[in-house]
């Protein structure tokens, strides 16, 4: 059987970098990170849930993945190894054009592209997924959607959990459900988004209040039965210009409701100016768990592993500074560990939060 040490030793060496002495690894090519022993041994055991993790954000590459599967290649898929990633949680917000339409096309794009890397690929739809694609050395899928205009029906939420769907973000924008946190005015859940949210606790779909407004985010944990994300984002006490930052009482309305809340690498989300970092990520990890317990933290980075800035070059950053977004699972573990964080918290944070969550959320 081998060590821990030597299982260490090989997980450094099969990425190519070399062993760092005094018990510190660097493990990126072209990087002069190290990491102690105990991040990589606490990443390596963790099952690690990103609930708003993506393959890519080239959606164009991503189409050509799901359109001819065999496009995607194994460094591809080792590249996404090497995050430390075990679950992805890829989900888009179709905000315009037929949205049941884009929404039905990404989810049979998603099962086909499964259906075409099951060596590799895990869906999860059950609890048990989590584990299974653990062990098995693959990348689990976890189906969702960021915009529930697509259930035009009660029965649509049916239909979409038969496809796999396992999460929906209620409102991406302002829609039959509810209010967004980008509209001008949120007058709250409607009875019809009563009603999606009864059916989606009945079927065992989960319920993402991330994009709604305050009072449809209020309205949709106290109308759920069921304990409800907040897949991605961050605390508004520490961005308080931020309309998409959760308020004190939101979360912790959430978390009374056994709910879990995913902290986003988004930087207007993390820190409203100046220089942004990690280290600001993890100030929101402070403050979540000083207000409502480290067992409603999680990781919803919003990113791939490369950052947004790279894709689509913008007037204004998105990304943190000096952030590989390829090693953001080490560096925030890291970064816990350097905060004293046990290491039974950061393998609640790094995932086991919302792996128990799911487990009340997808009940029968």
């Amino acid at each position: 059987m081998m060590s821990r040490r030597s299982v260490l030793r090989a997980a450094a060496l099969s990425l190519g970098a070399p062993m760092i002495s005094h018990r510190r690894f660097s493990l990126f090519a072209q990087s002069h990170t190290e990491y102690s022993m105990r991040t990589l041994d606490l990443v390596r055991r963790s099952t690690v849930i990103d609930m708003l993790g993506l393959l890519t954000l080239n959606y164009r590459k991503l189409a050509v993945w799901e359109t001819d599967p065999g496009r995607f290649r194994q460094a591809d898929f080792l590249r996404l190894k090497d995050s430390g990633i075990t679950v992805f949680h890829p989900a888009v917000g179709y905000i315009t054009g037929d949205i049941h339409k884009e929404s039905l096309r990404d989810i049979v794009g998603w099962n086909a592209f499964i259906a075409a890397h099951r060596e590799q690929f895990e869906r999860i739809e059950a609890v048990a997924d989590f584990k299974r694609a653990k062990t098995l050395g693959k990348i689990g899928i976890l189906v969702g959607q960021q915009n529930s205009a697509h259930f035009r029906t009660v029965a649509d939420v049916d239909r979409f959990y038969d496809l796999g769907q396992r999460v929906s973000q209620l409102t991406y924008r302002g829609n039959r459900i509810g209010g967004g946190s980008s509209d001008p005015r949120d007058n709250g859940l409607t009875s019809y988004g009563v009603q999606i949210v009864e059916r989606m606790n009945e079927v065992g779909m989960a319920v993402d209040v991330s994009h709604c407004g305050d009072r449809t985010t209020m309205d949709a944990i106290e109308a759920s039965e069921k304990p409800v994300l907040i897949t991605h984002s961050n605390c508004r006490a520490l961005v308080p210009g931020s309309a998409r930052c959760k308020t004190d009482e939101a979360i912790t309305h959430m978390a009374a409701k056994g709910g879990v809340m995913g902290i986003t690498m988004v930087r207007s989300f993390v820190r409203a100016a100046g220089p942004v970092t990690i280290d600001h990520v993890l100030d929101h990890v402070d403050y979540l768990t000083k207000l409502v317990g480290v067992e409603h933290v999680g990781i919803g980075s919003d990113v791939d592993l490369d950052g947004r800035d790279v894709l689509v070059q913008p007037a204004r950053k998105f990304d943190l500074d000096g952030m590989d977004y390829a090693r953001k699972i080490y560096d925030l573990t890291e970064g816990l560990v350097n905060r004293n964080y046990s290491n039974q918290s950061i393998e609640l944070i790094l995932g086991g939060n919302f792996e128990r969550v799911f487990s009340d959320a997808w009940a029968a």
